[in-house]
């Protein structure tokens, strides 16, 4: 497989420019072109610029508002309501975030509920914003059918991310960004792009069989991370996203890839909190430098030279990634040539697909 390595800030720029083509607000378009790089430089090309393609198409269909008019509804002091209007859910997502920790920093912890979302990227980027604000937050989603109620064998649940940050001090901040799969769908999508196989144990394919055709996968079901554990997480998801938010849920939400009939009325949840609700900031920053300290002492198993906190081998590819460029595939640069040319744009003033 051929890869070129493009500068982060011009594949932030071209992708901006795709999604202005796009009908999309300048603003808008930017906000969504660095999310998208940064789940790249974090090393997770399968939720970065390969999506482009299809977030385009789903624009041009019009199942999702390229210009949506998102509105927050207060409902008490420390809970609001977000409309996404069938937007992107990025912008939604941004949006939410930003309403939870402005409630959070009247109340000490904000909630804020998503409906009327559409997919929403890498969920980190969102505990990503609290931490950079100095809040500690949860990130909620659900998703398009995935995976199986444990002890069924279609889909039903989605793959539904969780993400959760903290600030640290001088050490580095907690953030986790986990699907509720043994493998994110969206990497099995890559995988079957690329025509590469799975491993064995990750999906089945339509008809309940174990596989590692990476594409019978995608057109079958992921399997849940941990078995009953990983399911009743995604049931969770689910439940709190959808089913709380008055989103779709129980299998309502439409895919991403195979369902254009109408928007997918995705639901978010996210929880804003003040880290220094119960001590003093500097004392907190003080035990979280403390814990991490701690943690990276502790004795190493066989085989590890290092213990790393979650978020940080993700941050460390960012780093490398900021200077020495992005990876992107000829699959991914020739998907994202084609939507150039049919906007009459030149990708090579980007030094893409030179």
């Amino acid at each position: 497989m051929t890869q070129m390595m493009i500068k982060p800030d011009k594949l932030t720029e071209f992708a901006a420019r795709l999604f202005i083509g796009g009908g999309l607000r300048d603003e808008d378009a930017r906000t969504i072109a660095e999310d998208l790089v940064k789940a790249n430089l974090r090393g997770l090309d399968s939720h970065g610029v390969s999506r482009i393609p299809m977030y385009l198409e789903r624009i041009r269909r019009g199942v999702v508002h390229s210009r949506p008019h998102i509105t927050v509804k207060n409902i008490t002091p420390a809970v609001s309501l977000v409309d996404g209007d069938d937007g992107m859910g990025f912008l939604a997502g941004h949006r939410a975030m930003d309403e939870a920790i402005r409630l959070a920093a009247q109340s000490g912890i904000g909630l804020v509920g998503v409906r009327r979302s559409t997919h929403y990227g890498m969920a980190a980027l969102y505990v990503q914003q609290a931490i950079e604000a100095g809040y500690i937050a949860l990130a909620y989603t659900n998703s398009s059918p995935a995976i199986p109620v444990w002890g069924g064998r279609t889909a039903f649940l989605g793959a539904s991310p969780f993400a959760a940050g903290i600030p640290g001090g001088q050490e580095v901040p907690y953030v986790l960004d986990m699907a509720m799969t043994v493998i994110a769908r969206g990497k099995i999508r890559l995988a079957a792009t690329h025509g590469e196989p799975i491993a064995l144990g990750l999906a089945l394919d339509k008809d309940g069989v174990p596989t590692t055709d990476a594409r019978k996968a995608f057109e079958g079901v992921c399997l849940p991370f941990g078995g009953a554990k990983g399911a009743a997480l995604a049931m969770l998801m689910d439940l709190l996203a959808g089913v709380l938010t008055g989103a779709n849920y129980g299998g309502d939400v439409k895919s991403l890839y195979f369902d254009h009939s109408e928007p997918q009325n995705v639901g978010h949840l996210f929880i804003a909190i003040k880290p220094d609700l119960f001590i003093p900031k500097e004392e907190f920053e003080e035990r979280m430098d403390t814990f991490v300290t701690r943690a990276k002492e502790c004795p190493k198993a066989q085989g590890f030279d290092e213990i790393l906190i979650p978020g940080e081998p993700e941050e460390r590819t960012a780093a490398k990634r900021r200077v020495q460029g992005i990876p992107l595939t000829s699959e991914v640069v020739d998907s994202l040539r084609k939507e150039a040319e049919l906007q009459g744009m030149d990708p090579k003033d980007y030094d893409i697909g030179g």
